[in-house]
């Protein structure tokens, strides 16, 4: 491995970035992170990094304010440090849902964060599964989008369901559902639901033939877990037999791991793209290989195009 790569790690999920270092064969760097009295942060990179290809993996999750400051000083003391080239990886883009104006007088967020990272001098970004995969417009910079699907599947592949029928808790994540359905060989249906506030969300419809069969509900994210609960539950009503779902990140908190604990979900399968995909029922699934791997073809100018491959 290249000695000029670096891997620099903030305080959001330094257990993945652990990991990603050990699937290159690498340290992490040598790096000080620390909070004064007053809130603010400091940061002291404690090893050379002029002339290195650094990348900082720092997922923007709760407390996501925090961690996106964080980031941006990091960005900061590496830039001033002299390092080549800066690649933020951001395995969860946080504020990707504000990323446009659907009311009047609201900001657009994911735009926002993007032009700070660039101020604060990224020069790339690397990052799985935005919630619109538009944002990646929102940059002036490449933006490399991973996806988390091949991880998914393989394990869904793994439990041999039988009769599977892959789902949408909601219409918005159509696309999404019919590339899982294509790639694993099963039909589609469809939740149709009405979200009565930002975690309470009522499921009063499906499209699709789900009795008697096994349910895989497919989602980017969930963090109160209402939509997945709310469609199981329904999904259950219209005869599905065990229900799984698959999300790429799962930014549970309290709430979300108690729904999921007592819903008909048997079991919640994610990423470990947040340090809060943890709880009852929830199976966290290990992306820092597939992001060790677009690292490397990144620092070496490589493609990334194959590890996009869903098939079995």
């Amino acid at each position: 491995m290249n000695e000029s790569l670096k891997i620099l790690s903030g305080s959001a999920h330094p257990t993945l970035a652990q990991s990603i270092a050990k699937n290159l064969n690498i340290e992490l760097c040598a790096a000080e992170l620390t909070t004064f009295p007053d809130g603010e942060t400091f940061v002291q990179i404690h090893e050379n990094i002029r002339g290195g290809d650094v990348f900082i993996v720092q997922p923007t999750c709760p407390p996501t304010n925090q961690n996106l400051m964080e980031l941006l000083i990091m960005v900061d003391a590496v830039r001033r440090a002299s390092a080549s080239r800066i690649t933020a990886v951001l395995p969860f883009f946080g504020y990707a849902r504000q990323d446009r104006k659907d009311r009047p007088r609201v900001p657009i967020t994911a735009k926002l964060v993007a032009n700070l990272l660039v101020a604060a001098g990224v020069n790339r970004v690397l990052t799985v599964d935005l919630h619109a995969g538009q944002i990646q417009g929102f940059f002036d910079i490449p933006v490399d989008h991973l996806y988390a699907a091949p991880v998914l599947m393989k394990t869904i592949r793994e439990r041999e369901i039988n009769d599977l029928v892959v789902v949408s808790p909601d219409v918005g994540g159509i696309k999404m559902t019919h590339a899982f359905a294509k790639a694993l060989g099963a039909p589609m249906a469809i939740v149709a639901k009405n979200r009565v506030s930002a975690e309470e969300v009522e499921a009063h419809s499906v499209i699709g033939d789900v009795a008697g069969k096994n349910v895989l509900l497919v989602d980017d994210l969930t963090e109160t877990a209402g939509t997945l609960t709310a469609a199981a539950d329904l999904l259950l009503k219209h005869g599905a037999k065990k229900i799984y779902a698959g999300v790429s990140h799962a930014v549970l908190g309290d709430k979300g791991r108690e729904r999921i604990a007592k819903s008909p979900i048997v079991e919640l399968l994610s990423t470990n793209s947040t340090p809060q995909a943890t709880g009852e029922k929830v199976t966290s699934l290990d992306i820092a290989p597939l992001l060790a791997q677009a690292i490397e073809r990144i620092h070496g100018n490589e493609s990334v195009t194959s590890l996009f491959d869903t098939r079995g």
